[in-house]
């Protein structure tokens, strides 16, 4: 009734989470590695000096964040067309 727990037995799923983890963390950090190089970025009144990876994840978050504005905007304008109430209390 109150014996020990089956620690020896072994869990797929767990693992398979390890290992994908691990491989997800070893490749941001050679996705960083390689890509730590300076670049020049040309804007219309100065020039500016910045590491590649920085410039990188800057596109990325600015390309994140129009994703999830632009999707609340579609589904605002197709919950207006439909004439369903936002938050309205009846």
């Amino acid at each position: 009734m109150f014996g020990r727990p089956d620690f020896d037995r072994w869990q797929p799923r767990l693992w398979a989470i390890l290992v994908g983890l691990l491989l997800l963390v070893l490749y941001v950090i050679a996705f960083v590695v390689k890509n730590d190089r300076q670049i020049e970025i040309d804007f219309v009144l100065f020039t500016s000096t910045v590491s590649l990876i920085w410039a990188l994840v800057l596109i990325f978050a600015i390309g994140l964040l129009g994703g999830v504005l632009l999707s609340q905007i579609y589904r605002r304008r197709r919950r207006d067309e439909r004439g369903e109430a936002g938050h309205a209390v009846s």
